[in-house]
This record gives C-alpha cells, sequence and structure tokens, in this order.
C-alpha cells in the first residue's frame, strides 16, 4: 500500500458562482468525473463513484475565526486539533507552539522512525532552502513536517535529476521567474505521471501546491480556472501512472480560500478530500476533519493485506 497525496493549498467548497468561484466554471473533466459528474461546490455533498470517494471536510475544528494554513497544515500532519491546543488559528506559517507540535507529532517523522519512507515530493529554490538554514525563513508547517523525518528537502539538483516536482508541477514559474532555463520541462499531465511513478518508491508520498492560496488572496478568476485546469490534467496523469488496487491518490486542502474571490480573506468553507483507489470507502470511513488525515493514513499503511 503506498499513498500520494497531492495538496492545494487553499482550495475550499464554494457556491456555484462564475463570477468569483473558478470551481464553478472551469473545465475540469477528471475532477468533475470522480463525483458523479458534479462540480466540487458546497453543495456537492459526500460522493462515491466508481473509482472514489469525494468528502467535504471541516477545515475549522471547532474553533472560532478564519482558519490558517499554519494550524491546518499541522493538524492535517499530526491529526491533532492544532488550533484548539494553542487556542486559535494561526498562519500563515506556525508559531513557536505549533512547531513543537509538529517536532513530536509529525506524520512524516513517525513514519520513518517506524521504518517506512515517507518523502514530500515538492524541491525547493537554492535561495529559500538557504533562508531556511539560516533561519531567515521559517517553513511552512508541511515543510516542518517533512524536514522533521530527518530527510533534506528536494532540490535545484532533483529537479534536474527529474527526482522531484517544482510546487507548480511543470516547472514553468522555475523557468520564466528563477530563469532555471535548463531545467526539463513537462505538460501537466507528463507531471503527473512522474509524481506518480516517484511516489512508487514511498509508503507515504505529498506534494504540496500553493499557488491556489496565492491566487485565492490576490488573483483573478481567469487564473483561478488556469490553474484548475492544470492540475485537471496533472491528475489525469497521476491517473494514468497509478494502480488503484496497489494504493491510494488523495486530494485535499487546509482551508477555503480561492473558491470565493469576491473576498481575499479566507472563508469558513468546507474543504475538498477526495481518495481514489479500490480501498478508498475504507479510508474515508468517518473521515470528517482535517485530524481524521493521519489515524485513515496510518490504519491503511499498517494494514498488512
Amino acid at each position: 500500500m503506498t499513498i500520494l497525496t497531492l495538496f492545494l493549498d487553499g482550495v475550499g467548497l464554494g457556491a456555484d458562482d462564475p463570477e468569483h468561484n473558478p470551481f464553478a466554471t472551469a473545465d475540469t473533466p477528471t475532477l468533475i468525473n470522480l463525483t458523479n459528474g458534479l462540480r466540487w461546490l458546497d453543495s456537492t455533498g459526500m460522493q462515491t463513484s466508481e473509482r472514489a470517494v469525494f468528502i467535504p471536510t471541516d477545515a475549522r475544528l471547532g474553533v472560532a475565526g478564519y482558519p490558517q494554513s499554519g494550524t491546518g497544515q499541522a493538524s492535517l500532519l499530526t491529526g491533532l486539533n492544532v488550533p484548539t491546543i494553542i487556542g486559535r488559528h494561526y498562519g500563515p506559517k506556525p508559531e513557536v507552539e505549533t512547531r513543537d507540535i509538529i517536532r513530536q507529532r509529525s506524520f512524516f517523522r513517525r513514519l520513518t522512525a517506524s521504518g517506512k519512507s515517507a518523502r514530500l515530493l515538492t524541491a525547493y529554490p537554492p535561495r529559500l532552502l538557504a533562508d531556511f538554514d539560516r533561519g531567515k525563513t521559517l517553513r511552512s508547517s508541511i515543510q516542518q513536517a517533512a524536514f522533521e523525518s530527518g530527510e533534506p528537502h528536494f532540490t535545484l539538483e532533483d529537479v534536474l535529476q527529474q527526482r522531484a516536482l517544482t510546487a507548480e508541477w511543470t516547472t514553468d514559474s522555475w523557468r520564466r521567474h528563477l530563469r532555471f532555463s535548463h531545467l526539463p520541462q513537462y505538460s501537466p499531465r507528463e507531471a503527473g505521471r512522474l509524481l506518480a511513478r516517484l511516489a512508487r518508491a514511498h509508503d507515504f508520498a505529498f506534494h504540496s501546491h500553493w499557488l491556489t492560496d496565492r491566487i485565492g488572496h490576490r488573483g483573478t478568476l481567469s487564473e483561478g480556472i488556469e490553474i484548475l485546469e492544470r492540475f485537471d490534467a496533472v491528475l489525469t496523469g497521476v491517473l494514468d501512472a497509478s494502480d488503484d488496487d496497489a494504493g491510494l491518490v488523495i486530494v485535499t486542502s487546509d482551508h477555503g480560500n480561492m473558491e470565493d474571490l469576491s473576498t481575499r480573506r479566507h472563508t469558513l468553507n468546507q474543504v475538498p478530500t477526495l481518495v481514489i483507489g479500490s480501498r478508498a470507502p475504507e479510508f474515508a470511513h468517518d473521515f470528517k476533519s482535517l485530524i481524521d488525515f493521519v489515524p485513515a493514513c496510518d490504519r491503511m499503511l499498517n494494514d498488512t493485506r
């Protein structure tokens, strides 16, 4: 059993509003097909299709205020209700108490300590890695959870050697904005196939994408539509190269944001969790909130069938 998680920062389930919600209008045939022909909206509800289970997922965790990335991602990757523990939603980066919780309970760390392989397949550019090392920039909760495993972050060299992917999947932003023109270039579907192949080497693989959250804060509807259509093609490639009987592919998020471009702040909406594979119904059993992710992964990875 292997698990590949495709994380989209700041994606919730919003209204059927084509003027403000990219999910209401983007051409995403793979996503829609996996949810019985329904778009990913607040009206979609839990769906079980031939290949997948779709679960509207609570990101508020019983704490007042707007969910944030720091505590939301920490809850996702520790199985603990971090906003309740520290008394508030906090982000975008984890504060001291949240970092301590991640240090102790990171799922990446627990898996590697038990002899399993767990890797964050997202690579980071040299300047950011240098800023991490000298303490100039805090890691996100996802980055911190992966770092606690003892495995180094993937680098520019890993992208060159096709051992990892950039956050936006295709290397496009690194080539255009960071001027790394010598990188391999992928179509979204090719990037998805590579992700699936890389994930096979690990019990638990995770890829983290952040542009969805940036678009939610200061992007446009057309940008939101473009990134969803790109992701739909990425997921198509992942499924091209995946065996439903050998593992699970999971799509999830930490809080709502991009689904409502009428506001530049986060939302109170539920977030989507899509579980793909023949054992998706087992994973989805009693799955209701972000803190159910780690226990569900534990069940599947420790099942010896």
